[in-house]
């Protein structure tokens, strides 16, 4: 059931600026889904499975296109910013896990975002200007530094910016397809190849599900969408359409993406390349001099998911400052309406990563778990919050997806499907964050008190 506009919950003047229209936001969802993971990982995933990584991203869509329902039930029912750590709030009332959940969802956004800024300054880079060993650090940091400006000079005209860059890197994609179809009908490649696992017996499983682990991080951006619900007009009649189209267009392509790259490249080059959508260009179509064109655009594309999820991040927590979860200090606004303190945060979060965190790799499948814990605890929140009735209409998810989605983000939350190094990575993440709670909880404290 769509809904009718909710009411914003300040002033108009005083808040975050309602300029998001439905066609802005489907594009949003869609490039925020088309970014880094296709461009970056599709090597990773076959790694783990084998030649068959379509099966493993449609695995991956599996669980992507079930937690969406339990999103789209919420967005509408409390279209308010700071998405799943505002959910857990409402339906599980505890300060303590509101924050730990914030400080995850935050950490997701920034760890994702410093993973495509690393990737930035890899082969793509290198397709791109010939440079060998580019200095993958430095040309993170300045990627990083221009997302912060377009952050801060607004929301209407970033999204803009993620308008172009989607259609940019839509083309890219569809390009990867074209070369897939023109070497399926030249009798070239080897098709054979795409329905190959790894391992035998249960191993075909568990490499399964790890390239699925994998390749989920290339789905992520349905649910930071959520954290622009104040900067969305009508958002309860633009999320549930804008969430689906974004989610299945993103779905189809990806899954023809990567039955073309299992096809058309040899699965041990495919595997160790930082830039394994070139690898596809270069074999699948070396007469046309397009390596630095694609290379290009496969940096946009990257570029693209840093700005989503940097946006993301500096939302929310200018939501949950607003719920009193967070100093109120993370809800100061420039004067261009933007939450300038939150941006600074976590631009600052994540040239930190770039430079302490030696395996820049890990921080996409831990960006992946962090998010599929957030996840799971999104989907029971849809069911307690079923208690919560509200004054307006609004998407009602179906009971069995919001069981399912609960389910699947349990599985893949299980030690079988990712390195050890990934868990222990996040629970530094979340030490750090249960520290910050500790200094926060006495400021507040102290705050009431006086």
């Amino acid at each position: 059931m769509t809904s009718e506009t909710s009411t914003p919950t300040r002033p108009a003047d005083e808040g975050l600026r309602r300029v998001i229209s439905r066609p802005m936001l489907t594009f949003f969802i869609l490039g925020d889904i088309l970014g880094a993971g296709i461009y970056s990982l599709t090597g990773e995933v076959g790694a783990d499975v084998g030649g068959a990584i379509w099966a493993s991203f449609l695995a991956a869509f599996a669980l992507a296109f079930l937690t969406a329902f339990a999103y789209m039930e919420l967005v509408t029912k409390y279209p308010q910013a700071a998405g799943g750590a505002l959910y857990c709030d409402r339906a599980f009332g505890l300060k303590f896990l509101s924050f730990l959940v914030t400080f995850a969802i935050m950490a997701s956004g920034v760890t994702s975002a410093t993973f495509a800024a690393s990737r930035v300054g890899g082969a793509y880079f290198t397709g791109l200007f010939g440079v060998e060993d580019p200095p993958m650090v430095l040309i993170g940091i300045v990627a990083i530094l221009l997302v912060a400006a377009v952050n801060f000079w607004g929301v209407a005209e970033s999204v803009r910016v993620n308008v172009v860059i989607t259609c940019i890197e839509l083309t890219g994609l569809l390009f990867i397809i074209a070369v897939g179809i023109v070497v399926l009908g030249s009798g070239d490649g080897d098709p054979a190849q795409a329905f190959t696992f790894s391992g035998s017996g249960f191993g075909v499983v568990t490499g399964l599900l790890s390239g699925a682990a994998t390749a989920f991080y290339a789905f992520l951006g349905f649910e930071d969408s959520v954290n622009l619900a104040e900067e969305t007009a009508e958002p309860s009649r633009s999320f549930p359409p804008a969430m689906i189209t974004g989610l299945v267009l993103a779905g189809v392509v990806y899954l023809l993406v990567a039955f073309t790259a299992a096809m058309t490249v040899p699965l041990d080059v495919l595997t160790k390349s930082t830039g394994p959508l070139l690898e596809v260009v270069k074999l699948g179509a070396p007469g046309l001099p397009v390596g630095e064109i694609f290379s290009a655009v496969s940096i946009i594309a990257v570029s693209n998911t840093m700005l989503i999820n940097m946006l993301m991040a500096s939302r929310l927590l200018y939501g949950m400052a607003q719920r009193d979860v967070l100093p109120g200090v993370f809800s100061r606004l420039s004067p261009r309406r933007t939450p300038w303190v939150a941006i600074a945060f976590t631009t600052a979060v994540s040239v930190a990563l770039l430079f302490f965190v030696d395996n820049l790799g890990d921080l996409s499948d831990t960006t992946v778990l962090l998010l599929t814990a957030v996840f799971l605890l999104v989907n029971i929140a849809a069911l307690v919050l079923r208690r919560d009735p509200v004054d307006h209409s609004h998407f009602r998810a179906p009971t069995a997806a919001l069981i399912l989605g609960a389910a699947i983000s349990l599985i893949f939350l299980l030690p079988v499907v990712r390195e050890a190094s990934i868990y222990i990575l996040a629970l530094w993440l979340l030490a750090g964050g249960v520290v910050l709670w500790a200094i926060n909880w006495a400021f507040l404290r102290r705050s009431t008190a006086n």
